[in-house]
């Protein structure tokens, strides 16, 4: 095991040489839909969505959940955020395939129903949809019992995963697969305002090595005070901060014509292992302007004792997504967004060679 997997307590490469499988099963259903409505597209293996085709019109489709982000919300005991979570981890793997996501579907599983923690975790998805343009169109909630567990001092134990769909833009001829990147192409970056919904296991067991069983309530007292700059907040509460939520932006670029080859969610495994996902033609890039870590991932890095090139494989160390475009149509990308509230930058460029290289304040890190 080496040592970007000890710190978190588990394996980055087996978990996906496990997903590899498990899609590999999934592909061999195919066949079951081939030149019928519901037919999957063939040539998007390495991403998070599909595509699925009914007569002439072309759907994505993402699941995914919050994951060990809720034990932070059931210590907090604020339940309200953790809807942007779960429509940005769905979300946004649509919107970097060039599906603008319409409608989700949601499943919470508990121990035993509380009402008003429900109905605060509903109201967040609410807001969160409204905010992505997204309808909740089909849920369930479902009693386990002992099956489902968490944080003893928690109201509710709950596991809250969801399934989004979404139309491919209509500028698209098919959907960003990372076919058409090219040295040359200029790749811009937005920021991300917290660790959004990865990551945590390691966070969590960092800080319970430094503070205990009851680490969410140590006083967080970094340069920032928290992510948006409020002092007298605790560690619990600098990590339950919501993903900011990138599709309505993404999708603002594509109405406004701007070309856009490929786009990577960086989430579990980092710039390295997701943006390498979409570089599929031998390319490599060299991020040279990426925007720097927030201070709180800074100095969970320096707790744990882990290396910057590790850090950068576990949080997305201040960079949420990443976009490749032309070089002479990169700044009006990110003016596009910036226009629309969020913080972009043009990061770098797409090279003839492979692999990524990273320069960032720690230094050069590069990763085949």
């Amino acid at each position: 095991m080496s040592s970007s997997q000890k710190p978190a307590g588990y394996d980055i490469d087996l978990g996906n040489e496990c997903s590899r499988n498990a899609y590999a099963w999934s592909k061999k259903t195919f066949a079951n839909r081939a030149g019928k409505p519901g037919e999957a597209a063939q040539d998007l293996d390495g991403g998070f969505a599909n595509e699925i085709r009914f007569g002439n019109a072309r759907l994505g489709i993402s699941s995914d959940g919050i994951g060990t982000k809720i034990e932070v919300a059931e210590r907090v005991g604020k339940f309200d955020t953790l809807g942007y979570d779960l429509v940005a981890m769905t979300a946004d793997d649509l919107i970097v395939g060039g599906f603008v996501p319409t409608n989700l579907s949601n499943i919470i599983d508990v121990n035993t129903l509380d009402y008003d923690v429900i109905d605060e975790m509903m109201r967040g998805l609410h807001d969160a949809c409204n905010f992505a343009g997204v309808a909740i169109t089909g849920g369930e909630i479902a009693e386990l019992g002992n099956r489902i567990g968490g944080w003893a001092g928690a109201r509710m134990n709950f596991n809250w995963c969801s399934t989004a769909i979404g139309s491919l833009h209509p500028s698209l001829e098919r959907p960003l697969s990372g076919a058409g990147v090219q040295a040359g192409q200029a790749v811009v970056a937005i920021q991300s305002p917290s660790f959004r919904s990865n990551g945590f296991s390691l966070a969590r067991r960092t800080l319970q090595n430094l503070f205990g069983d009851n680490w969410h309530s140590a006083p967080y007292d970094g340069p920032d005070a928290t992510p948006h700059g409020t002092a007298g907040h605790t560690w619990g509460e600098v990590l339950l901060a919501p993903s900011l939520i990138y599709s309505p932006g993404v999708a603002k670029v594509l109405d406004k014509g701007l070309p856009l080859y490929a786009a990577a969610h960086i989430t579990g495994g980092g710039i390295a292992d997701n943006f390498k996902r979409v570089l599929k033609n031998g390319v490599g890039a060299e991020l040279t302007n990426l925007f720097e870590p927030l201070p709180a991932m800074q100095k969970l890095t320096e707790l744990a004792g882990i290396t910057p090139a590790d850090a950068y494989l576990y949080w997305n160390m201040g960079n949420g997504m990443l976009l490749v475009t032309d070089e002479a149509q990169a700044e009006a990308v990110a003016e596009s967004l910036r226009a629309d509230g969020y913080q972009a930058q043009v990061a770098g460029r797409i090279t003839a060679e492979a692999g990524i290289r990273l320069q960032v304040g720690a230094g050069e890190l590069t990763y085949a």
